[in-house]
């Protein structure tokens, strides 16, 4: 084996547009257009030390302590998230990108709510694999660094770029994991991953492509290749007519796009009769703001009013890829918010499936209107939990950005598990008021027995759960307003920006937390 003094480095990672594949442990490919990307942690003795992982010692022995020696002479010590790319160092692999995880075994930082050595594995493999993909090579073997299923949710999750409709495409490339350990956590890792992808790609997709019809037909094809314990039901107009469910109906009649209630079943519990966790998510595929109409900037990302549902439905198709052991069922009011002559018009009343009179005092706040007639619908099938995800409010962006999903509950226990799964995945999630303060703003109405908005403009997030509360009696209840995390710019280091499919891997957590603790809920 020879070794080529030469070498290139870089601090940033690369752009590009094509998606990533995943793939198990590796097979040895020799030659060229291969990458690996390998982590090193900052020491605190000596800071211009590397502290390579247990997979970059073990290269770094191979190649007679080359790439330690290439490292320290190729700069300053490398900082976390960053990424350093070494050419012909060993007949295996034509690049090998060297990232940094900073301190190792930071733990749990309780200031940022989230697991630091997780979050330092997911950033830097994800700028890794950037820098391998910017070569264009076809494959990249990835260290799994200590915590292989967030290696594998890094190099999924910041390889993905949405991309469908451009005509100039890369090659896929493929990602494996750099060695044999870990390769269940691996596993699980890419079904997360993929899981927040599916969520991302429906998000994103044009409003007159991903159309309520075509929303239900791809997760009923999803569900469906992903178990054979599954039921998908995509309801009709008759049907949400006959379930009387006016409330979602007021708003869907304003568009020519006929109405879907997509209901899917997953049966992972060996007990047929275990009640099952209801996930609940807003469906407006494409949301002018009605009779109330939106300004025109910015509205092109209404096509992901539809995140709810998005980020809900894919964390059960995730679900059952894993064969979680639990029952699960999600609720999908699908349709769109547009002006016309017969949609909903400021100071109408319509009745929902509960029985409840609702004043629309304005047809922007529609996603509430929708949910109302599902959430009411959810506690048919005598839930363990219901939860409800919806790009809901403004306000909720307002006041928190897109630093955490807002989670209404009322229940400590849901709110803990939540919590608790936020940690381990970084998406996490904040507790928000359900005071009584809030009920009265939207049950004094004029008109009828509720107001879709409350009196006054403080507080919008929190009457909206408010108004939400109404149509709940199940004593395991959690809202999530996921507006302010619909999209991300570049706060989150391993996704690039565009629709975030976020809390997708929270949800799937959460899921495989209640599968195996039965007396939590």
């Amino acid at each position: 084996m020879q070794w080529a003094p030469f070498f290139f480095f870089s601090l940033l990672p690369f752009s590009s547009t094509f998606l990533a594949e995943a793939a198990g442990p590796c097979t040895a490919i020799k030659g060229a257009n291969k990458g690996l990307v390998l982590g090193v942690y900052t020491t605190e003795k000596d800071e211009k030390a590397a502290q390579f992982t247990k997979a970059g010692d073990a290269f770094d022995r191979v190649v007679s302590g080359k790439l330690k020696e290439l490292l320290s002479v190729s700069g300053p010590p490398l900082k976390k998230g960053k990424a350093r790319i070494f050419h012909s160092l060993h007949q295996n692999f034509s690049s090998v990108v060297v990232v940094g995880l900073g301190k190792k075994g930071a733990g749990v930082n309780e200031q940022e709510n989230w697991n630091e050595d997780k979050e330092n594995i997911r950033a830097a493999v994800a700028a890794g694999c950037r820098q391998v993909q910017d070569l264009e090579f076809p494959y990249v073997e990835v260290d799994p660094c200590g915590d292989p299923q967030a290696a594998a949710e890094g190099a999924i999750l910041g390889l993905y770029e949405y991309d469908e409709f451009k005509q100039k495409k890369k090659p896929a490339i493929e990602v494996q994991l750099h060695g044999s350990d870990g390769v269940e956590a691996w596993q699980k890792g890419l079904s997360y991953a993929q899981g927040q992808n599916l969520a991302r790609t429906l998000m994103e997709g044009p409003a007159n492509h991903i159309t309520p019809t075509r929303f239900a037909a791809v997760i009923e094809e999803k569900l469906r290749s992903a178990s054979s314990n599954v039921t998908v039901h995509i309801r009709d107009r008759a049907w949400i007519e006959a379930q009387e469910m006016r409330s979602f109906l007021s708003v869907a009649k304003g568009s020519e796009e006929p109405p879907v209630f997509l209901e899917i079943h997953y049966h992972g519990s060996n007990d047929a009769k275990e009640a099952p966790l209801v996930f609940v998510g807003k469906g407006i595929t494409f949301d002018s703001g009605g009779i109330s109409i939106k300004p025109a900037s910015g509205m092109d990302a209404m096509r992901a009013d539809m995140g709810g549902a998005a980020t809900i439905s894919s964390a059960i198709v995730t679900a059952a890829q894993l064969k979680l052991p639990i029952n699960l069922i999600g609720l999908a009011p699908l349709c769109e918010n547009l002006p016309s002559g017969k949609a909903n018009k400021p100071g109408d009343v319509v009745k929902a499936r509960n029985g409840k009179t609702i004043q629309i005092d304005n047809t922007d706040a529609e996603g509430r209107l929708v949910l109302a007639d599902a959430l009411d619908y959810a506690h048919s099938f005598n839930p363990r939990a219901i939860i409800d995800a919806a790009t809901l409010t403004g306000a909720m962006d307002v006041a928190l950005g897109s630093a955490a999903t807002g989670v209404f509950t009322n229940s400590h226990q849901l709110w803990n598990q939540l919590f608790e799964a936020s940690i381990v995945t970084g998406d996490r999630v904040w507790r928000m008021p359900l005071y009584e303060h809030y009920t009265k703003q939207v049950t004094e109405s004029q008109l009828a027995d509720l107001n879709n908005i409350g009196k006054y403009r403080s507080g919008g997030a929190c009457t909206a759960a408010a108004f939400l509360k109404e149509f709940v009696t199940a004593p395991h209840w959690a809202h999530l307003d996921i507006a302010g995390v619909m999209e991300n710019k570049d706060e989150v280091p391993y996704l690039r920006k565009g629709m975030a499919g976020r809390p997708t891997r929270t949800l799937v957590e959460f899921a495989t937390r209640l599968s195996q603790d039965k007396k939590s809920i």
